[in-house]
């Protein structure tokens, strides 16, 4: 990677100065979110100061200049996806915040007793538990497509559970804990012969592969801008226009409505129907200013990089004989969950941490999967394209370490 320029890339992210323990941060859970380049702290901090006011409601200097960057955010983000317009593009507070949303509007309305859902085994609890609650409600059902022992779904198991029932299909795209890359073109294909909805939980992949919804041909694809160095409290539920129109509001309030009487209410045009209140108007601008960054580097070659990053990190853990990998799919992204022999992933996190490196340990949010693989929890490595080959170095030194002290 020779044209990869990472100390410059490093410079603008001040996070990853910082010492902890009197050691150089060494940032590995990133899946669980991402630190922040100067350009979207700077974005944020501009708008508190400069022009900080509402949008879409006052004709004022300041409320114009909001609206109009507020918009250009959601204009980026429909590039960025390549949405057919931007009302496609609804701000939310994150990937969970967005699939609650399909679960409520679309879910309610649309779905009765003996429709099916089918998720997977490797979803996170947000695409999970919104449906479950739905479902006691309604009297649908959750079908579950099944892993193999490397963590790849069964294909053909997902082929059988399709049938004239199916309504929807809602799927991870990347494993937030395996790693695993999901062949969601297959899956999206084989939904539509059926007539399912197709919903992409991209919160994984969005800030990894690039994606083109209408190439996809999804219906909805959800994602967190924290995940995808924006700030926190800021998601993107994208959903094809005809779809979203036909949904109820989520919620009630200020901006989604066009007029308002004590015998009726006249809901707003999209995406405004969707964006009830005074939103995250600093985040939802800096998130654009996310889009931007990634883009200038662009994500073929970050995907690159991390990919290399991702071999590397894999090829040295395994030489470690008391460690074994939790996941290891023939294609996988930038995440390696593990274990250690008669050690605690809790307690590999806090030897990691006294070494100044940062995991994440626990069942990260996909309980199904740690009893797929009768585990309580692992250590979770996540790589972004801002890590290095001397920090997978260090954190394979400081597990040398961590195995000399419980043996």
């Amino acid at each position: 990677m020779n044209n990869f320029d990472i100390e410059k890339i490093r410079k603008d992210f001040p996070t990853l100065s910082v010492l902890v323990n009197g050691n150089p941060l060494v940032y590995f859970d990133n899946a669980a979110t991402t630190h922040k380049p100067i350009k979207v702290i700077e974005a944020v901090d501009n708008y508190y100061r400069n022009y900080n006011s509402n949008i879409h409601r006052g004709v004022h200097y300041l409320s114009q200049l909001a609206t109009d960057a507020y918009e250009q955010s959601r204009n980026k983000i429909m590039n960025f996806i390549n949405a057919a317009n931007n009302q496609e593009i609804i701000f939310t507070k994150g990937a969970t915040d967005s699939l609650n949303l399909i679960a409520s509007s679309y879910g309610r309305t649309f779905l009765k007793e003996g429709d099916e859902i089918i998720i997977s085994n490797m979803e996170h609890h947000a695409n999970i538990v919104p449906w479950q609650l739905i479902a006691q409600e309604k009297g649908f059902k959750l079908r579950v497509i099944p892993i193999n022992d490397k963590g790849e779904l069964l294909l053909e198991e997902y082929d059988k559970l399709l049938n004239e029932k199916t309504k929807i299909v809602s799927i991870v795209h990347i494993s937030n804990t395996l790693g695993t890359i999901n062949p969601i073109e297959y899956i999206i294909k084989k939904a539509k012969e059926y007539g399912a909805i197709t919903i992409i939980d991209a919160a994984q992949s969005i800030q990894h592969k690039k994606i083109n919804v209408q190439e996809l041909d999804c219906d909805f694809l959800v994602f967190s801008g924290h995940k995808i160095y924006g700030p926190t409290g800021t998601g993107i539920l994208y959903g094809k226009e005809a779809l979203l129109n036909k949904m109820p509001p989520y919620q009630s309030g200020g901006d989604m409505i066009r007029s308002v009487s004590f015998e009726k209410t006249i809901f707003n045009d999209l995406p405004y129907k969707f964006e009830a209140g005074t939103p995250n108007i600093a985040g939802n601008i800096a998130l654009g200013y996310a889009i931007d960054y990634i883009s200038n580097i662009s994500l073929n070659t970050i995907d690159q990089y991390e990919t290399h990053l991702l071999n590397y990190a894999t090829q040295k853990l395994s030489q470690i004989k008391e460690l074994r990998i939790i996941g290891t799919a023939s294609h996988k992204a930038s995440a390696i969950s593990f274990v250690l022999d008669n050690v605690h992933p809790h307690d590999i996190g806090t030897f990691l941490d006294a070494d100044g490196i940062a995991v994440r340990t626990g069942h990260h949010c996909t309980e199904p999967i740690m009893k797929r693989y009768n585990i309580p929890a692992t250590s979770r490595a996540s790589i972004s394209f801002y890590n290095t080959i001397d920090e997978i170095n260090v954190l394979y030194n400081s597990i040398l370490k961590i195995i000399k002290i419980f043996k």
